[in-house]
């Protein structure tokens, strides 16, 4: 079935390579990014030249994760042009990298309102609609980092994510009975293909990273690492290619979480666990309903 969708972060990495794939599934997509018409505008012309040359329908929209307003505006922008908003996948994010001492709080609050509660805001402006629509699909770009292993110098990005993941979970039981689906994607690392380690904001305190200098070379190093354990078939179009198809599921038979991970570092064990400890202990408090989206009747 075909729908109509918005994808927040569209601009590079797996944000960008969903709004393609979903795209070319025969979906509606709203690729959204920051300065549409100044900064992104290459962006924008590229998407909507692919678009166009392939025959899909893939449009770009404004939309700042960190502004409520123009959250808001966006969400009634392509309602009102399509009439509904059938997907939400949360994609935007921003990696950050140092020692952790180094952040000040302002900065960390500064990854959470870009990880997290940039969430919260297109959730505020969507939700309503998807609530009156009685349906809807909430899919989340999460990250291994929330529960499998990774490096040190990412403590700001991987609580962020980890709250984000949390948020995730919490309100999958409170829109269940809206008939609003939940989803939970988590891409591992991934060593190409995408900007997000290049791109990554790092502390200003320039004294206090100094000050571990004991540590210089081992991101580098763990790289490497990463980089030796990466299989040469690893391509983050594999999260991409699992949105896609996720959303082309029927409703009320998404997985409520799925791991891309080529390195294996441990999110899948955790998830398996977890998983079924979630699941029953919901039916111990008698909530089980809430694990599955109510199907309300047309």
């Amino acid at each position: 079935m075909k729908s109509v969708i918005l994808v927040t972060g569209a601009s590079t990495g797996i944000g960008h390579l969903t709004a393609r794939a979903l795209a070319a599934a025969g979906h509606t997509v709203y690729a959204s990014m920051r300065d549409i018409a100044g900064r992104n505008a290459p962006r924008v012309r590229e998407l909507r030249d692919w678009g166009y040359a392939q025959g899909h329908d893939l449009r770009a929209v404004e939309l700042d994760v960190l502004s409520q307003a123009s959250a808001d505006q966006a969400v009634q922008h392509i309602v009102g042009e399509q009439g509904r908003l059938d997907v939400v996948v949360h994609n935007a994010g921003h990696l950050v990298l140092g020692p952790t001492e180094a952040f000040t709080p302002d900065e960390m609050v500064a990854v959470f309102d870009t990880n997290l509660f940039g969430t919260q805001r297109v959730n505020k402006a969507a939700l309503p609609f998807m609530r009156a629509q009685q349906a809807g699909l909430l899919l989340w770009v999460s990250s291994t980092t929330a529960r499998g292993g990774f490096p040190p110098f990412l403590g700001p990005y991987a609580a962020a994510k980890a709250a984000m993941d949390s948020l995730a979970i919490t309100l999958s039981y409170e829109v269940a009975r809206f008939g609003i689906e939940t989803s939970i994607v988590v891409p591992g690392a991934f060593t190409k293909g995408t900007a997000h380690f290049p791109n990554a904001g790092k502390p200003a305190d320039a004294a206090t990273v100094a000050a571990y200098s004991r540590y210089d070379g081992l991101m580098d190093q763990v790289g490497a690492r990463l980089g030796a354990l990466m299989p040469e078939h690893a391509d983050p179009q594999a999260v991409a290619d699992e949105i896609a198809r996720i959303v082309g599921l029927p409703h009320g038979e998404r997985p409520f979480r799925s791991v891309i991970d080529f390195l294996d570092d441990g999110a899948g064990a955790v998830t398996e666990v977890a998983e079924r400890v979630r699941e029953d202990f919901a039916r111990r408090i008698g909530i089980a309903d809430l694990l599955r989206p109510t199907v309300v009747a047309a």
